[in-house]
């Protein structure tokens, strides 16, 4: 291999580890609950607020018990490559969210939010269902879904982010955590039930 060809595979590489880095499903789900609550508060402090409870009871808290679980060796990374170590941080991020679910019935949060929390806990049941025989992506569902529903409150021009999307399952498939078919029906799971069923139920 030339240098040339050998910096240019190098850089792809680093491209393709960023993107799954930047927008792995925890970070994503970070910062779409608060988009969500804006949405539906147009008001910073509550925004915040409601958007930070959904986002430390489906993402932070799950992370923090995943980054452990890779750190003790309970599972290969924070990304739990191997399928067959998704099943407790699984069963840790769907305890959590239906906590957070309940905080909000609880707490009468804007529906948006109690929306948005059941359609990420659906969306969780049924990737973690197909996850038991087979590694569906996370990755490329979560932000599918995402998108679809950025699209659906906001403005049509959000389905531009499908091209994000894309790049997500790319990187996914170039770093060889998944196949190509993995990305695809990781993204049109995500899109389906996750943005989907949001969209019913608002």
């Amino acid at each position: 291999m030339t240098d040339a060809a050998s910096e240019t595979k190098t850089s792809t590489d680093r491209l393709a580890r960023v993107l799954t880095e930047i927008f792995a499903p925890w970070v994503i789900v970070v910062v779409l609950p608060i988009a969500v609550a804006w949405r539906a508060t147009a008001s910073i402090g509550p925004a915040l607020g409601w958007g930070l409870l959904v986002s430390v009871t489906s993402s932070i808290l799950p992370m923090g018990v995943i980054v452990w679980g890779a750190r003790t060796g309970r599972w290969d990374s924070h990304h739990v490559r191997d399928r067959a170590g998704r099943f407790v941080p699984f069963v840790a991020l769907i305890v959590m969210s239906l906590v957070g679910l309940g905080l909000l019935v609880l707490l009468n949060a804007p529906w948006l939010l109690i929306a948005l929390d059941i359609a990420m806990i659906v969306s969780l049941l049924v990737t973690g269902g197909i996850t038991v025989w087979w590694k569906i992506s996370m990755h490329s569902a979560v932000a599918a879904g995402a998108v679809v529903i950025l699209a659906v409150l906001f403005h049509p021009v959000c389905w531009a982010l499908l091209l994000v999307v894309a790049a997500i399952s790319w990187s996914r498939v170039h770093v060889r955590d998944h196949t190509a078919a993995q990305v695809t029906i990781g993204a049109i799971v995500g899109a389906i039930i996750g943005g989907g069923l949001f969209t019913a139920l608002v």
